[in-house]
């Protein structure tokens, strides 16, 4: 089974940690394939990056050569997940929602720890979007911009903690969830410092990911996510785009 694991900043040594942590999650058997988009923004942290990245991760996946089996878009709360599902036949996961409702088997609420507080209305309306918002206690935000996630790691991790724990104790949360794909491989720190299970998004995701292959399942096609009509597109930056129907049968 191979698994693309898309960043969706253009931050190289970011893509490589989210892979890893990824390969972490992955059982046996399972390939896990970290790309990086070819255009965008070093970090996702407003609506305009983050438009920008759904761009640039289709892109990417599109005119990635090889087959694959699935697809975890590796933003927190970002766009574009919905226009990767009309593209391709294969099973798309993304982080956000896989965070979430991974969260909702642990407790009876969650809260999300993430970035800057600009990002906490994308995230909640992502949450809201997906039908996860009833069970969130609360959006926190660490005040540590992605980047500085891998600049000051000690410094983001008493951030993270600080705000997990006025979650628990102020939130009423009973999870804690990392929003950020930078934040990738800080679960097991955080869950030592509160107490409470501690859920990233990238091994959420790529569990979730293994279990729909396994079953054979993958977005239905009929209605919402149905293959985009044949129309003239302009200046459209995917170059070489072919849905998955035109693929070789998925690698196993």
């Amino acid at each position: 089974m191979r698994i693309l694991v898309a960043n969706v900043n253009t931050t190289q040594s970011m893509t490589d940690s989210i892979a890893a942590q990824a390969r972490a999650a992955a059982a046996p058997g399972t390939e896990i394939i970290g790309i990086t988009p070819r255009f965008g923004a070093d970090s996702c942290e407003g609506n305009f990056e983050s438009y920008l990245a759904a761009i640039a991760v289709m892109d990417a996946v599109v005119n990635y050569p090889e087959p694959f089996d699935a697809v975890i878009q590796a933003g927190y709360g970002e766009h574009g997940r919905e226009g990767l599902q009309e593209l391709l036949e294969v099973p798309v996961v993304d982080i956000t929602e896989a965070a979430a409702s991974t969260a909702m088997f642990l407790g009876h609420k969650y809260s999300v720890v993430t970035t800057l507080d600009r990002a906490v209305p994308l995230i909640e309306d992502r949450l809201k979007l997906a039908g996860l918002d009833a069970r969130c206690a609360s959006v926190r935000a660490s005040g540590m911009a992605v980047l500085e996630l891998e600049e000051y790691p000690e410094r983001a991790v008493e951030a993270i903690v600080g705000q997990a724990e006025e979650a628990v104790r102020n939130d009423k949360a009973e999870v804690i969830v990392l929003g950020c794909g930078g934040m990738a491989g800080l679960d097991e720190q955080i869950r030592q410092r509160t107490g409470v299970p501690v859920v990233d998004g990238v091994a959420s995701a790529v569990t979730i990911a293994e279990s729909l292959v396994r079953l054979g399942l993958s977005t239905s096609k009929v209605r919402t996510y149905a293959t985009p009509r044949p129309k003239t597109v302009i200046g459209w930056p995917i170059t070489a785009a072919r849905h998955s129907t035109d693929q070789p049968e998925a690698a196993h």
